[in-house]
């Protein structure tokens, strides 16, 4: 079962930002993937205009450090990388046959950690 999640958002925290992904398998381990998941971080960064003070590409998750978007909230950008970097992904592999499954990319949800004091910053920027 799972234990309800709360998230602290209306702050002006910074937002500590974990993604992993299914299964902790390496998806993110290709050098064009990572150039993928970047760029769609860029874009949702402009369109929801949020401030990214830090991040990290591993092979198997991602941190980000940004502030609270001015267009919706941290929850709506997770969403919208997530699922555009999803269907990217899932178009690379091609057509699957009918019936079969396709393994999600992502864990479900995410860790959300809410940064606010200086040394905390400093702590996840490193």
């Amino acid at each position: 079962m799972t234990r309800k999640l709360h998230r602290y958002y209306g702050a002006n925290h910074l937002h500590f930002i974990t993604c992993s992904c299914y299964r902790r398998q390496p998806i993110l381990d290709l050098p064009g993937r990572r150039d993928r998941f970047t760029t769609i971080l860029e874009q949702t960064r402009r369109k929801y205009r949020f401030v990214v003070h830090g991040y990290v590409v591993m092979p198997e998750h991602f941190h980000l450090l940004i502030t609270e978007p001015e267009i919706g909230d941290p929850s709506v950008v997770m969403k919208v990388i997530k699922e555009r970097f999803s269907r990217q992904v899932h178009a690379e592999e091609g057509n699957v046959p009918e019936g079969a499954p396709r393994l999600p990319v992502w864990q479900k949800r995410f860790y959300d950690f809410n940064v606010w004091s200086a040394r905390k910053q400093i702590e996840k920027v490193k």
